[in-house]
């Protein structure tokens, strides 16, 4: 396994992240209506935390809105059992529903909160590594959200604090806001990132590489669609059944061509589509580690291997020429209309 530095900070972490949403189940909420029938069981997963602690991964990414809070359970049981507290970069986020309440979720001051100490008790943690922010929330003033973050750096229970998914105006927003009034900053962007949506490269990712901030990409195989798995008619998998958002993201003819290349490359090179896949966003300038999920042994053996896939420059070049622009995806992008609305 290959380390690095976690952004500006002096934490290393693996270069790949385990993806923990796959671990849970049970009501599956309206945010993961696809996901439903391919969650890993706590029991099953057991084996994923031990393969991948004993490939040397010590970052572990999670989300309260997660299985409704049962993902941060089975991680933070499994770890606790079989990881030391120090040698491990726990991260979780906040923002998506928790309850039918209208507090139950958001970035107000009360949700942030309350919300940070039901993750802990959750996870059996004291601390988290890294909280963040899993999207944005337009109700509060954003010295709100970001003041309620700092407080909990101050209070020990969070050691750095990161965002995810939102357009890079309002990232730079965030962080100079932050640097005004001397509180803590975003230190990582969970991000979008794959061969199949590349619209992170103008202007998310130059900014994060030009503040020092660290770059997670979420679903970097594409949901799968660039495993092999995934075909013009549908899908092979279970998830790739269920998966309605897969198909509103990626599934363009350009998309296939790009699934064919990685396919050809794979081949080529004795390793399989997956690996390809994710040795590219490996490579991709700017990136610190990609957040990977499995719901197999063996597909989460797989992808561990890929990081040490040194794909040459020809082979990059060859992947990303079919490359044709998308709309914006894995956030909503605000509207002038919306933000006055926003603003009352």
């Amino acid at each position: 396994m290959q380390y690095t530095t976690l952004g500006r900070t002096g934490v290393t972490v693996s270069r790949i992240c385990l993806g923990c949403m796959s671990y849970g189940g049970g009501d599956i909420p309206s945010w993961a209506a696809g996901t439903k029938g391919w969650h890993v069981s706590k029991e099953d997963a057991r084996e994923h935390f031990k393969l991948a602690l004993e490939s040397g991964v010590n970052f572990f990414d999670t989300a309260d809105v997660y299985s409704v809070g049962l993902s941060e359970e089975i991680t933070g049981a499994h770890l606790k059992d079989m990881a030391s507290r120090d040698d491990i970069v726990v991260a979780t986020k906040v923002h998506g529903p928790m309850g039918a309440g209208p507090n139950r979720r958001g970035l107000s001051r009360k949700h942030i909160i309350e919300a940070c100490e039901n993750s802990l008790r959750r996870l059996q943690m004291d601390y988290v590594d890294l909280y963040q922010i899993h999207r944005l929330d337009p109700l509060p003033a954003i010295e709100e959200t970001i003041e309620a973050l700092d407080s909990l750096v101050r209070a020990g229970k969070v050691r750095y604090l990161g965002a995810s998914s939102m357009a890079a105006w309002q990232f730079a927003k965030y962080l100079f806001t932050q640097k005004e009034h001397g509180w803590h900053r975003f230190i990582s962007m969970q991000d979008h990132y794959n061969l199949v949506y590349r619209e992170e490269e103008r202007e998310m990712i130059p900014l994060c590489i030009d503040q020092g901030v660290a770059v997670l990409p979420w679903s970097p195989l594409a949901r799968g669609f660039l495993t092999g798995s995934r075909t013009r008619e549908g899908g092979s998998t279970q998830r790739s059944q269920v998966d309605g958002f897969a198909k509103q993201l990626y599934f363009t003819e350009a998309d296939f061509k790009i699934a064919d290349t990685v396919a050809e490359v794979a081949r080529q090179r004795g390793a399989t589509a997956a690996q390809v896949a994710l040795a590219w966003v490996l490579q991709a300038p700017g990136v610190t580690a990609p957040i990977i999920g499995a719901t197999r042994v063996t597909q989460l053996k797989e992808l561990l291997e890929a990081s040490e896939l040194q794909l040459t420059g020809d082979e990059v070049a060859a992947l990303e020429k079919p490359y044709e622009p998308h709309k914006i995806g894995g956030h909503a992008q605000p509207t002038p209309k919306a933000m006055v609305a926003a603003k009352g």
